[in-house]
């Protein structure tokens, strides 16, 4: 136990609320600065005119990730949230009409597959079960531990799983193993948009997300994914642990190879035998420490893609649109291109819907409807500006039309009202480096691992990271995982010092 140790985080997002209870655990005083007037940053949510939108991620996937790390907290997924399993996890719409539900009820999958190709029902059962063994060896080897010295990561064993989890093998053409129906290699490969990667040069390794998904289902919680956010922080108010709203930080203070503590935008100073960064780690680089190599050679890092949402409140519901709903495109991989290559987006996106009010009434206004429409665009690029609003009208015309085509004749009649959030609105909300909401940093192999930017800096001792930008990566699993990481790691390196 820490004797009298304090420690300040900067962020109340879902990393730095869950340190915060590791380290109160731990007998830490924890005091934690958040920038914004309500906390969970990028697992915040919007609420207008009785219509409730999550702000970023949408469901409990990998939930025995969240089981794990919440017991490791204190707490019981099931018994501490309101949370509802999903029967199906998402339906996927295809421009030629046909539709595939996404299910962990094998028959209805086994059906649907069949239908769509002929003996790809066993080939995808294969794909899922090496899938998920990819999943268990990734976190046991390499997600779901700390890298805190070189041969730790690099040494014979490890080059032999980097093998194993065939990083050596983009994930699009490893599909075609398994399915010659283009229609279903879009189906297994489009969750690399999670983690704000293209299939068509992530690594085979990320198979291990929908097969994740199949195997292990998922799951939404009554009140949104800002509940996940509202139960942390209600135990680490428990745990004594002491919130500070709408209190931006302007700069960490260093003294030789110390964080002493920060300086916040009012000209206040509050100080720290520890600081833990929960703010996106370019940021924290660029802004809030001295220049450095170490900020230059992060803006030379791969970024991940942004997201465009149009969030609508609408006065009809749609029933035939499940909880979450993708449309894919036949111009698939010319799309990712525009995204990926020219930081952009496509005539013709592919985009996802979220309709919470199919599992959480409350979600909206009775009789009325909450829908989130996310497209995946280029982050902010200044060697390629662009100009996001007439991007924004392309993206709604282009979206409506789709939809129109599916049979939602009248869905743009019904908008009441519209919430636009564009790659520089997750700048400016949530200091998001290039607007890269997915984590800002990418996930390819030579950014994981021991590549990836680590959770303690190397110069100053006792400065630390937790969130998506940093080790493991990124999404609520991973960040979850980078809490109790840096935590085990503060405790094991500060209790030394």
């Amino acid at each position: 136990m820490a004797d009298n140790q304090t420690a300040l985080i900067i962020g109340a997002g879902i990393g730095g609320i869950a340190t915060s209870i590791f380290l109160a655990e731990h007998g830490y005083t924890v005091d934690v600065y958040e920038k914004n007037a309500n906390a969970g940053g990028r697992c915040g949510h919007i609420v207008r005119d009785g219509h409730r939108f999550d702000l970023g991620a949408t469901m409990v996937l990998m939930p025995e990730v969240y089981r794990d790390v919440f017991k490791s907290l204190g707490l019981t997924l099931e018994k501490d949230m309101q949370i509802r399993p999903l029967d199906d996890i998402y339906t996927l719409w295809f421009d030629d009409g046909t539709k595939l539900a996404f299910t962990t009820d094998k028959k209805r999958m086994g059906e649907q597959l069949e239908k769509i190709e002929p003996g790809s029902y066993a080939k995808a059962e294969q794909y899922v079960n090496k899938g998920f063994s990819l999943y268990t060896i990734g976190f046991d080897k390499l997600l779901g531990r700390n890298f805190t010295r070189f041969f730790q990561f690099f040494n014979l064993s490890n080059a032999l799983l980097l093998v194993k989890l065939k990083t050596y093998l983009n994930h699009y053409r490893y599909t075609a193993r398994f399915f010659r129906s283009e229609h279903l290699r879009m189906a297994y490969t489009f969750q690399n948009i999670y983690v704000g990667q293209s299939p068509f040069s992530a690594p085979a390794l990320f198979s291990m997300i929908p097969a994740a998904e199949l195997t292990e289902g998922s799951m939404f919680p009554v009140g949104g994914m800002y509940s996940v956010a509202e139960r942390l922080m209600a135990k680490a108010v428990e745990k004594g642990v002491r919130f500070h709203m709408a209190k931006p930080v302007k700069q960490i203070l260093v003294e030789k190879k110390k964080a002493s503590g920060v300086v916040f935008e009012d000209g206040s100073v509050a100080r720290a035998d520890v600081i833990i960064a929960n703010a996106d780690l370019p940021y924290v680089y660029r802004r809030l420490l001295p220049p450095g190599a170490r900020s230059r050679r992060l803006d030379r890092m791969k970024y991940s893609c942004s997201a465009l949402v149009l969030h609508w409140g609408l006065d009809k519901q749609y029933p035939q649109l499940g909880h979450h709903s993708t449309f894919l495109s036949d111009s698939y991989r010319q799309g990712l291109d525009t995204i990926f290559r020219d930081k952009s987006v496509g005539d013709d996106p592919c985009f996802y819907i979220h309709a919470p009010v199919r599992t959480d009434p409350t979600a909206a206004p009775e009789g009325c409807d909450t829908l989130s429409v996310a497209v995946g665009v280029g982050h902010t690029d200044p060697k390629r500006p662009q100009d996001w609003d007439m991007i924004t009208d392309r993206v709604r015309l282009a979206v409506l039309r789709k939809l129109k085509k599916a049979g939602f004749d009248d869905i743009e009649q019904h908008i009441k009202f519209e919430i636009v959030t564009t790659p520089e609105n997750w700048i400016e909300a949530l200091n998001v480096s290039r607007g890269s909401v997915f984590g800002s940093i990418g996930h390819n192999i030579l950014q994981m691992g021991w590549f990836r930017p680590h959770n303690r800096d190397r110069r100053y001792r006792n400065l630390y990271f937790t969130g998506g930008s940093t080790h493991p990566g990124n999404g609520i699993p991973m960040v979850l995982l980078s809490a109790r990481l840096v935590s085990e790691r503060i405790i094991d390196e500060q209790k030394r010092v």
